[in-house]
């Protein structure tokens, strides 16, 4: 009852201020509506996003009304203001030219790089004069910068080979040495000394301890030189394992091996030694409960010659470390299946006919 009333009373208020023509009211009347709307659009919890010929029109119209009556607007003034020195401030703005010389093209900073890499003995003037045979004109300064952003030193630093090319290289006549550790079931810690040929990735275990003392130690570097195991070695591999005693190394030394020691905290420099071991563990170890010394031994034994006759191995193009003698191959004939240490690792062969 009561908003009737104060309806009632507003209506015959519009109509004693209202003009006394028709057109003149409706305008009016129409202007009176939008300005209510815009402020009740004005109460929103959101701002209203406006585009660029939004903020234009209102910074055009801004100028056009007086400031008194630059409420009919939905932001404020001082945001109109803003607006409009944003305008003034881009029509005086131009592109400015960066100071120093052009960048070089992509192409250019890829085949300096490209060079600097295949040829690490070039330094910046050699590559310098390579570049303007083929007709492309680079200082050596800019050169210099260009290899550092791509992580590329002088040409003296580049010289010499990494780890990994080096063992590429001498990998056929490398053995590396590694010890690892395994829990048993009653929480005894046994520890594993073996071999790794790293050419040929076969891989030899040559004793499992409790203690490994300095003679033990020698004692298994004994039997593999007495066993022709270091026939065709000439470096060895191991770590700085205060496990290794000097006998161990002169063992090797008679054997006219040389013994190459990696650097303090790096496996990456033993790497195929650590990646055997990673292999052991989840392929092997890690679904195995270790009773004891001999258990591990006959597990170990059993886990190399399968991973020396029978494992695939990436490095060696899917090839077997220890392939048979035998080139008889047959491609027909039924698969059989062999199983090792209980069935966890299957092996397939097909019959001979």
């Amino acid at each position: 009852m009561l908003l009737s009333l104060v309806y009632f009373v507003l209506r015959r208020l519009l109509h004693a201020l209202a003009p006394s023509e028709r057109s003149d009211l409706e305008r009016e009347a129409e202007l009176l509506v939008l300005r209510h709307q815009l402020k009740v659009l004005s109460r929103g919890v959101r701002r209203p996003s406006f585009r660029r010929r939004d903020r234009m029109l209102f910074a055009a119209a801004s100028r056009i009304l007086p400031r008194e009556r630059w409420k009919a607007f939905v932001v404020t003034p001082r945001t109109v203001l803003r607006w409009h020195r944003e305008l003034v401030r881009r029509k005086w703005t131009y592109r400015r030219r960066r100071p120093g010389r052009p960048p070089h093209n992509r192409d250019t900073v890829e085949l300096i790089a490209r060079m600097a890499r295949e040829n690490p003995r070039w330094g910046y003037l050699r590559i310098r004069g390579e570049l303007m045979k083929l007709g492309i004109r680079v200082c050596a300064t800019a050169i210099r910068a260009i290899l550092r952003r791509e992580g590329l030193g002088p040409a003296p630093r580049r010289i010499g080979p990494s780890w990994s090319e080096f063992l590429r290289a001498q990998a056929q006549g490398i053995v590396a040495f590694d010890f690892f550790t395994v829990e048993t079931a009653w929480l005894r810690t046994l520890y594993v000394l073996f071999a790794i040929e790293v050419g040929s990735r076969r891989v030899r275990v040559l004793g499992v301890t409790r203690n490994p003392d300095s003679a033990w130690v020698t004692q298994q570097a004994r039997n593999l030189a007495v066993g022709e195991g270091l026939r065709g070695v000439r470096f060895v591999l191991r770590d700085r394992d205060s496990k290794y005693p000097s006998p161990f190394d002169e063992v090797f030394r008679t054997e006219g091996a040389k013994v190459v020691k990696t650097p303090i905290r790096a496996p990456k420099a033993n790497a195929f030694a650590e990646r055997w071991i990673r292999t052991a563990r989840w392929e092997c170890l890690d679904h195995l409960l270790i009773l004891g010394r001999r258990h591990l031994e006959r597990v170990l034994l059993e886990f190399a010659g399968h991973y020396n006759a029978e494992r695939p191995h990436r490095g060696l193009r899917l090839a077997r470390p220890s392939p048979p003698t035998s080139s008889r191959s047959s491609s027909s004939g039924a698969v059989r299946r062999r199983d090792r240490l209980g069935g966890m690792i299957h092996e397939y062969h097909r019959e001979v006919a």
